[in-house]
């Protein structure tokens, strides 16, 4: 997931500030003799570019429209919520939403005459030569040109034959090898040589000093205030910058200033590593399908009131809280996997409720316990374990257990999934317990601190002060 591939990714500071990245989850294919290892992981640290759930990079995959204007949209940090577009081929549900608008309006990439965008469309050298230009300014006007200018700044070389190769596809590692020299200097090869032409002074006590362009990326050194630099170039808002030393690394713009003269500005709020981590809530079922039905209610119906408590929960904390369906709707099993891959979720809780006889009682809580299709096993049953301890607790039903499940939204699932089965709707006092707002909102939390328990025992996530949101504490660790 994307703590476990961003976080991991560490640079060897004492080999140099743009030394090869080493990290404990790296991409499959992306072995230590592949030509872009420097460049893939380089990007990947600052989540620029990102592999699929079965850990592997894909680097001969052809680049489509879409990937190239939401790796160039991270790049320069443009904003990628999923938003409705001009183009009638690019929905708001498509992943690249967000960045294609934002991309359009900076005039980095165009349409076409008939409305579309094609984000399908496999992107050539030529045209990623001219994207790279527009995005960071170097003011090529035609493919040609921006080739040229790629060839002269070292970011790209020609081919075998000596062209550029400007008509041919360009692969996911070629496209790779391209945007990481464009934003990092220190990985082209010789050309034009790097000239610092504009003066800046740090405005801040302490401005972190990094070796990529974002947040993301390790700090390298700590700049004190009127600490002069010397800016090459810019990247969205940050800077590619060389001090009086001889260190160069990138700075953000809202600490730099051209003289002294102005108040000091405060320092930057460092970001909740949390904010990165996004939580999938599964309702189970919807109209038509009302999944089990007695004494008057029906599942669905029971599971989106849950699952809209949960979701209230998750809003007061950093998480980004995603639902498969917020209204009374059905969702097909492999569009909840879509739409759960989509937005790139690190959980998923599926809510559910039982029903057998009338003779079966109690609380469950399943995960898929075979590597073969979700590999996240451990971290499966890890936070199913939570999450029915702190069922149980909170509802006093019987235990019937952390289980296997060959259920299609854990099986088919790309990261760790649990499936919680509330309790048994055809039983008249749990019934009850069902259908009551009071026991729902109960329900609601104990999936919450389960879900907290599992980040702080298993991923060793710093939540403690979230526990107070629902009122509670750390449960012991579970082994």
């Amino acid at each position: 997931m994307k703590f476990r591939l961003l976080l991991s990714l560490v640079f060897f500071l004492g080999l140099g500030l743009f030394a090869s990245s080493v990290s404990a989850a790296t991409f499959s294919d992306i072995g230590n003799t592949h030509r872009a290892k420097a460049e893939v992981y380089f990007l990947s640290t600052g989540n620029i570019v990102k592999g699929s759930n079965d850990g592997y990079f894909y680097p001969d995959n052809l680049v489509t429209r879409a990937e190239a204007a939401a790796m160039i949209g991270r790049s320069l940090q443009l904003d990628g919520t999923q938003i409705a577009t001009k183009f009638k081929d690019v929905g708001i549900s498509s992943f690249a939403s967000g960045y294609i608008q934002r991309a359009v309006e900076k005039k980095i990439i165009s349409g076409y005459s008939d409305g579309t965008f094609k984000p399908e469309a496999p992107v050539t050298r030529g045209e990623m030569a001219l994207l790279i230009s527009r995005a960071f300014e170097y003011n090529a006007t035609t493919t040609s040109s921006a080739s040229d200018e790629l060839m002269q700044r070292g970011i790209a070389q020609g081919m075998a034959n000596g062209s550029f190769g400007e008509g041919l596809s360009i692969k996911r590692a070629d496209f790779s090898v391209f945007l990481a020299r464009a934003i990092n200097s220190g990985l082209r090869v010789e050309g034009q040589s790097l000239i610092f032409p504009e003066k800046k002074y740090v405005n801040t006590n302490i401005l972190n000093f990094r070796s990529g362009p974002s947040t993301l990326y390790p700090i390298v050194a700590k700049l004190s205030y009127s600490t002069p630099v010397d800016i090459a170039y810019r990247i969205g808002d940050w800077v590619y910058a060389r001090t009086a030393s001889g260190q160069e690394g990138f700075l953000h713009m809202d600490f730099l200033s051209d003289d002294l003269s102005g108040p000091i500005v405060p320092e930057p709020e460092p970001v909740d590593p949390l904010t990165e981590e996004v939580i999938v809530i599964d309702p189970g079922h919807g109209y038509p399908d009302n999944g089990a039905s007695a004494y008057g209610i029906h599942e669905k119906d029971v599971v989106l009131a849950t699952g809209l408590k949960l979701q209230n929960y998750f809003k007061k904390t950093p998480f980004n809280v995603q639902m498969t369906r917020t209204s009374d709707r059905k969702i097909e099993l492999p569009d909840r996997m879509t739409f759960a891959k989509r937005v790139e979720g690190d959980l998923f809780i599926s809510i559910h409720a039982n029903s057998f006889d009338g003779s079966a009682h109690g609380t469950e809580t399943y995960y898929y316990g075979i590597a073969r299709t979700n590999p996240y096993v451990n971290e499966s049953k890890a936070l199913a374990t939570y999450v029915q301890k702190r069922l149980l607790s909170a509802w006093g039903l019987s235990n019937r257990g952390v289980k296997h499940g060959d259920l299609h939204v854990l099986r088919e699932n790309s990261m760790p999934a649990v499936l919680a089965e509330l309790g048994f709707i055809d039983s008249k006092p749990e019934n009850d317990k069902l259908r009551s707002a009071y026991w729902q909102d109960l329900a609601a939390k104990a999936i919450f601190l389960g879900t907290l328990d599992y980040y702080y025992h298993y991923e060793k996530k710093d939540v403690l002060k979230l526990y107070d949101i629902a009122g509670g504490k750390p449960s012991a660790k579970l082994h």
